[in-house]
């Protein structure tokens, strides 16, 4: 008889959402690019009208080129993203670094060293920009170069994203499975059910690193989860404050408070980077298409919708509207920030006298779990200020939509704005319809953080056994308080 094995435990719909994940994901965003763009509207037109949808107009309306999956990409552009990637590592390894300690490996039982230095890296790039703009405006060549190779762009980081998890998932199969081991290489543990599919999605091996001439050991998932895409987030959203101003001769509060919230987010992300180490996607998830592909493609360029939005529609949201958004914003930030502060108190200085008095539980594995504070209201309290925080994003686009008329039409209602080539963008029957493109970043989000509730709480159960239900039992709330 053969032995029993047990079955795999599957994630995001098993091999076959895997499937969908992996080939349509690229789909999408090409979708968000072509049916939300600068040419015809946000829809464009014809996606508005589906009873007379026909292909010829659409690919007018998409600016699709004759020359069809050949025009998505660039051999170029391709060498460009490629000398920003190695600018990107070259920074890495030249600026002064932090030096830190990971969590503790699953099997091993020991922990990584990390090399920490992402901040400093993107201020050292966007000094250079700040140069460029204040030598050539809003004509900087970084700038011109993004917004007129769009497409090209994303599709060289589509390519390295593929490319990447190839060589991941195949250099994984080199990892010894005898513990411990001196290079201190382990699988993850979702990562092995012997499906291709899924484990190329999920991830395979848990933190592969690679020593590279000059640049020494380099940990490939920290330096994606913190590098290029997330300083390239930042990029892109100056590069479209900047088409706006050359569209428009003048810049909107809508997309200066975008880009500078989302310059926040990034840079206090990255100034706090040693906080990713103790995140689930380092600790637990291995390095396979999920996150190489979110890191270097999906957080730049589905995050960057707004910008690129508010660059051809420059809502004005008045002092009224800045005010709003901008106490969304600072209410989730602080939800966030008190959140995580009080339980990293709790762990390291439980007799500080802001934490000694709550609560807890004490698990037989010998830890705490803080059921006061904060942490009483609900599980993850910090994901809904983390929410809270990222929704402001999408918000300054207001009931998002438009059309673009061409030059010398006369607009069918007083609410437009006129390029300076002429051109007007209108609402009209647009309004509220391009939601689905500047809104989708907070829908998205607030399933991605329910899922990895989710995923915590499994994993906790797990972990605690019978004191996670007793945790459960009083903390009844996953995310948000007397809601879900």
């Amino acid at each position: 008889m053969a032995p029993h094995t047990k079955a795999p435990e599957y994630e995001f719909g098993g091999p076959f959402g895997a499937t969908i994940i992996v080939f349509g994901l690229p789909v999408l965003l090409y979708f968000f690019n072509f049916g939300c763009n600068d040419v015809a509207g946000c829809p464009v037109p014809s996606l508005l009208d589906p009873r007379n949808l026909n292909w010829e107009t659409l690919r007018s309306e998409m600016r699709w080129r004759k020359g069809g999956i050949w025009d998505l990409g660039s051999w170029e552009v391709t060498g460009v993203v490629l000398a920003y990637y190695a600018l990107s590592m070259i920074l890495y390894r030249i600026f002064p670094a932090q030096e830190v300690r990971g969590t503790k490996l699953v099997q091993h039982g020991r922990p990584l060293m990390y090399r920490l230095n992402a901040f400093s890296a993107s201020v050292f790039q966007l000094a250079i920009c700040a140069v460029g703009t204040y030598l050539q405006g809003a004509d900087f060549f970084v700038w011109t170069y993004i917004t007129d190779n769009y497409v090209q762009l994303l599709t060289a980081n589509i390519l390295i994203a593929y490319a990447l998890s190839i060589f991941v998932y195949i250099h994984s199969f080199s990892v010894s499975t005898q513990y411990p081991n001196s290079s201190l290489r382990e699988l993850a543990a979702s990562g092995t059910t012997d499906n291709l599919i899924y484990d190329f999605y999920i991830g395979r091996e848990l933190n592969p690193r690679v020593v590279l001439p000059f640049f020494g050991e380099v940990d490939i998932k920290t330096w994606c989860e913190m590098r290029p895409g997330l300083t390239g987030w930042i990029l892109l959203d100056l590069a479209f404050v900047a088409k706006q101003y050359r569209s428009y001769g003048f810049v909107s509060d809508s997309i200066v408070f975008t880009a500078l919230v989302q310059a926040f987010y990034v840079l206090d992300g990255q100034y706090h980077e040693s906080g990713v180490l103790y995140m689930m996607d380092i600790t637990t998830d291995g390095l396979g298409f999920m996150l190489t592909f979110g890191d270097i493609v999906w957080v730049p360029f589905l995050y960057s919708t707004q910008c690129r939005y508010l660059a051809v529609f420059p809502l004005q949201l008045g002092w009224a509207g800045l005010v709003a958004v901008s106490a969304v914003f600072a209410i989730g930030l602080y939800i966030f920030r008190a959140a995580n502060t009080q339980k990293h108190v709790f762990r390291t200085k439980p007799d500080e006298p802001s934490v000694k008095g709550l609560s807890y539980i004490q698990t037989k594995r010998g830890t705490k779990l803080l059921t006061a504070g904060w942490w009483g209201l609900s599980r993850h309290i910090n994901y809904f200020g983390d929410w809270l925080q990222a929704s402001p994003f999408s918000l300054p686009t207001g009931l998002a939509g438009y059309r673009i008329l061409p030059a010398g039409s006369v607009a069918a209602t007083s609410y437009a704005f006129k390029m300076l080539d002429g051109r007007e963008v209108v609402q009209s029957e647009a309004k509220g319809w391009g939601i689905f493109f500047t809104y989708f970043y907070v829908l998205y989000f607030a399933i991605l953080l329910m899922h990895r509730e989710r995923r915590d709480d499994a994993m906790c159960a797990k972990k605690y056994g019978e004191d996670w239900d007793e945790y459960r039992r009083i903390v009844r709330w996953r995310i948000l308080p007397w809601i879900y």
